[in-house]
């Protein structure tokens, strides 16, 4: 890697260690005819990558000092074509579970959607409105375990029912987590078909209905953690609105944030916020 100014959210060595066996094992199948590696060192692909979905920033807005928007962009796509960023994604969350003493996959997942604004290039067919929610956009769900860290991710237009989204999160949950999920949360936006859907997979899937009596927000037992990892992702400006023209993007950004996060956890490392930032700088 070239030498420069590293950017907050650059990998460590220690980080970079953990995803990179998977990188350099894709590269040496990836090669050209003539067997040269290509221009660009990996490491700083990676970077890159992670750099435009904390910052939010276009490809055609990185910084100079890292690989140009046409290098990025192709293996941010490549990897995401093939699966890779799941790949890599997977093997981390298997190795936070361990690290907290769990076995690599979950029993019990909850359930969840996020309907999110779009930017104005996003195709209109991939988009649509929310009306319970009162937003034009794209509708990401998410199935996460009881530590928050995300087992599948989908992303649809917003005008989707919830129970189309728990059934598609449903499919993924068990072809990730090697069926071993016997039971799911789902809020009361997830209907009936999403239960039948789940016993026909063996997972018992449990609506959690809120205390009419209790008002305003209040985290329910478990099924918390879902809004706890939506508030993470959206630390990463890229998922704060849907930028991506097509919606595996969207849910590739989803899986780099939380390999972002969980590179940070192994290692126990922090990263600073704006706030903390301005508060050293005066």
């Amino acid at each position: 890697m070239s030498e420069r100014k590293p950017y907050p959210s650059d990998l460590s060595d220690e980080q970079w260690s953990l995803i990179e066996p998977v990188i350099t094992a894709w590269k040496n199948r990836h090669c050209s005819v003539s067997g040269h590696q290509g221009a660009y060192d990996m490491r700083e692909i990676v970077n890159a990558i992670l750099y435009q979905g904390r910052t939010g920033c276009q490809c055609s807005y990185l910084p100079h000092d890292l690989p140009q928007k046409s290098a990025t962009y192709y293996y941010f796509a490549a990897w995401r074509d093939d699966g890779t960023d799941q790949v890599i994604h997977e093997l981390l969350r298997c190795q936070v579970r361990e690290r907290a003493r769990r076995l690599k996959e979950p029993t019990l997942v909850v359930l969840d959607t996020q309907s999110v604004h779009v930017a104005a290039g996003v195709p209109a067919t991939t988009s649509g409105h929310d009306p319970a929610k009162r937003v034009p956009g794209r509708k990401r769900g998410l199935a996460v375990d009881v530590l928050g860290l995300v087992i599948a991710a989908v992303v649809l237009a917003a005008n989707t029912h919830d129970n189309a989204a728990g059934i598609a999160l449903l499919d993924r949950v068990t072809e990730h987590a090697s069926g071993t999920v016997r039971k799911a949360l789902v809020d009361q936006g997830f209907k009936n078909q999403v239960v039948m859907h789940g016993a026909d997979l063996g997972v018992d899937v449990e609506i959690v209905a809120r205390d009419p009596q209790v008002k305003g927000f209040v985290p329910q037992p478990k099924r918390w953690r879902v809004e706890q990892t939506y508030g993470i992702l959206i630390l990463h400006r890229r998922l704060v609105r849907d930028y991506e023209h097509h919606p595996s993007s969207s849910a590739s950004r989803v899986y780099w944030a939380m390999t972002h996060v969980m590179t940070r956890r192994l290692t126990s490392a922090n990263t600073p916020t704006w706030r903390g930032a301005q508060a050293v700088a005066t």
